[in-house]
């Protein structure tokens, strides 16, 4: 069954990037003429999403604003000739519902889906995008449609999208443990997930990336996990538990290329799987030595590892890395 709702938490404070996001959500941060947020309803309506619910919380009130439409300006610009810009406004009249509901307090990923429960329809897979993060610079992102596909033909009860990063960031991102290998359309079984292990307690390089297609028993798994990692409330948590349960969870590449993200000496997402679950086999860590792969993570959220394909792009004071998609 295709999906139709995505999940878009933007309530998270933005710390990491100050004093840039003093006054401004970081999701309204720029990326050429749009902000974050923007180019991500963007992409989850071109996999097909109807109707994004949008988690925000206090001083998000630009986030409501820029989604609304504003007569005032389309008068003015129309006024003045302005055919151009007037165009630019085009997501205002059309595109996706869109919905809100508050996080009072930032408590956690997993707390900010929570509050979306009662906006999922019962029984229905929904998609979960991270509202600061952009997948495909380049070209548009299909990967909620494709998470979408994978889960269904796993019978799993979530799909997540995954990228490497350098052994040095682990510690900074949810990692994943694969449990088989990767098949022809960039999908994998997941054995364990943790949230931000060291780089010595790393299963693999294989981060979690800001994508999710779940199924509402997560959201009933979320009500009752408790607070984790930093004193919030992790979804990596809740889908670890339903794991140990016995429920199938898979990973799934971000870029369009069957199983095909490649890092800066030329190694495969397919590689990396096999190596790490070699690794695990042998009571080992699948993760590389740090330095090895991608480009050491460059000091602003917005520079790139390299120019090369499109990206996974983090406004959350992590950079960016880079995959061919």
């Amino acid at each position: 069954m295709p999906l139709s709702v995505a999940v878009v938490p933007v309530a998270g404070l933005g710390t990491r990037l100050l004093p840039a996001t003093k006054s401004q959500p970081k999701e309204m941060l720029p990326v050429g003429v749009k902000p974050v947020v923007q180019h991500v309803v963007e992409e989850l309506a071109g996999c097909g999403i109807e109707r994004i619910v949008l988690v925000t919380g206090r001083g998000k009130h630009a986030i409501e604003d820029h989604f609304d439409p504003d007569p005032r300006l389309v008068r003015a610009l129309r006024e003045e000739g302005k055919e151009e810009l007037l165009a630019r406004l085009g997501f205002e009249r059309g595109g996706p519902q869109i919905a809100y509901v508050r996080q009072p307090r930032p408590l956690g990923l997993g707390d900010a889906v929570g509050r979306a429960a009662g906006l999922v329809p019962a029984g229905e897979a929904f998609a979960v995008a991270l509202g600061d993060a952009i997948i495909g610079c380049h070209r548009r992102s299909d990967v909620v449609a494709r998470l979408g596909r994978a889960r269904e033909r796993y019978g799993a009860v979530a799909a997540i999208a995954v990228e490497e990063v350098p052994a040095q960031l682990t510690s900074r991102y949810g990692i994943v443990a694969p449990a088989g290998d990767v098949d022809g359309d960039g999908a994998f079984p997941l054995a364990d997930l943790v949230e931000k292990p060291s780089p010595a307690e790393a299963a693999s390089r294989l981060a979690i990336a800001g994508r999710y297609v779940l199924m509402p028993e997560v959201l009933a798994v979320l009500e009752r996990t408790p607070p984790g990692l930093g004193g919030e409330v992790q979804l990596t948590d809740a889908l670890r538990a339903l794991l140990r349960e016995g429920r199938p969870v898979v990973g799934g590449a971000p870029g369009r290329r069957r199983a095909a993200l490649r890092r800066g000496d030329g190694g495969e997402l397919r590689d990396h799987v096999r190596r790490a679950r070699a690794d695990r086999s042998r009571g080992g860590r699948g993760g590389a030595p740090a330095g090895r792969g991608g480009a050491a993570c460059a000091s602003s959220a917005l520079a790139p590892f390299s120019a090369a394909g499109g990206a996974y792009l983090s406004c959350s004071g992590q950079g960016v890395w880079i995959s061919s998609s």
